[in-house]
């Protein structure tokens, strides 16, 4: 069954790929008004997020960033959909980095570096650092459960020389680099709900206290590793922005956790900034600390 629906819709995501991104973007506002006005895709969860994240804002000053938001998820769904295909040039015009040296700096320090980012804005396209940095990069993230999709993913990857690695690979993969000396940049997307438990750290983000992944952190200390931080702004439609701001070079010197919510307030600026561009589809605020 896995094979049947990946053959049926592997020709359908190849035609989205080659639509130049005119008609792409045309094409978006179709998918924009069929997910959000016809089916009505996750409406509830978005306006209760947006509720939480940002009640200084009226209904109206909320519905309008709901509307945006919608808009923007369609477009980076068929960015990533035009992965497929896009030309190394084409990405680098519209992906820009402001910073390289900062990162590249970083480098010649001999270590190993956790990139920390947000679901925010266009993330899948920052693995298109690739091409300007000498270390090797590891996107992590979760295995997609169609196995066929899955490999589609890594070849997609493997055009912009990223290795990509699952969660459950994350850590006997840095683990095994730190043993052979073989040094890497590695992408952690951070700023959504961890799994909970009775260990969970809670921080407040936007305003409401709620669990936060500290894993990034965590073995950034045990593997004395860099720590940045991936600001991506969106310019204009098809066109973004990404600067690296530094968090921490010794990471074992710092308190517990001082790293994860320094991330997080990053985030959360980001977010007050241009809050149409974060992902809201997601139960962020899921969890409830019990007395």
């Amino acid at each position: 069954m896995q094979l049947i629906f990946y053959i049926l819709f592997y020709p359908l995501l190849w035609l989205i790929s080659i639509l130049p991104f005119r008609l792409l973007y045309i094409f978006s506002d179709l998918v924009c008004f069929i997910t959000y006005r016809l089916i009505g895709y996750r409406k509830n969860v978005v306006r209760h997020n947006l509720e939480i994240a940002l009640p200084h804002l009226t209904t109206k000053e909320r519905k309008k960033v709901e509307e945006k938001f919608y808009h923007h998820m369609c477009d980076m769904f068929l960015e990533m959909i035009k992965t497929m295909s896009i030309s190394k040039e084409e990405i680098q015009k519209r992906y820009r980095f402001t910073n390289m040296d900062l990162y590249l700096d970083l480098e010649k320090k001999n270590k190993s570096i956790a990139l920390l980012c947000a679901h925010y804005a266009s993330y899948e396209w920052a693995v298109s650092m690739n091409y300007y940095i000498n270390f090797t990069g590891y996107g992590i993230y979760k295995k997609i459960a169609n196995k066929h999709f899955d490999k589609l993913v890594h070849k997609i990857r493997s055009r912009f020389k990223a290795v990509l690695i699952t969660t459950k690979e994350t850590v006997p993969t840095i683990e095994q680099c730190k043993k052979t000396g073989k040094l890497g940049v590695y992408g952690f997307a951070s700023d959504q709900s961890p799994k909970y438990h009775k260990g969970s750290h809670w921080a407040t983000f936007m305003g409401t206290e709620t669990p936060i992944h500290v894993g990034a952190e965590l073995l950034a200390k045990r593997l004395d590793m860099n720590v940045i931080f991936l600001k991506t702004k969106r310019i204009k439609r098809g066109y973004y922005e990404a600067t690296f701001e530094h968090l921490v070079d010794n990471p074992k010197e710092t308190a517990n956790f001082e790293i994860s919510e320094m991330f997080m307030k990053k985030v959360e600026e980001q977010i007050y900034e241009a809050p149409e561009f974060y992902l809201w589809t997601h139960k962020r605020w899921k969890h409830k600390k019990q007395a």
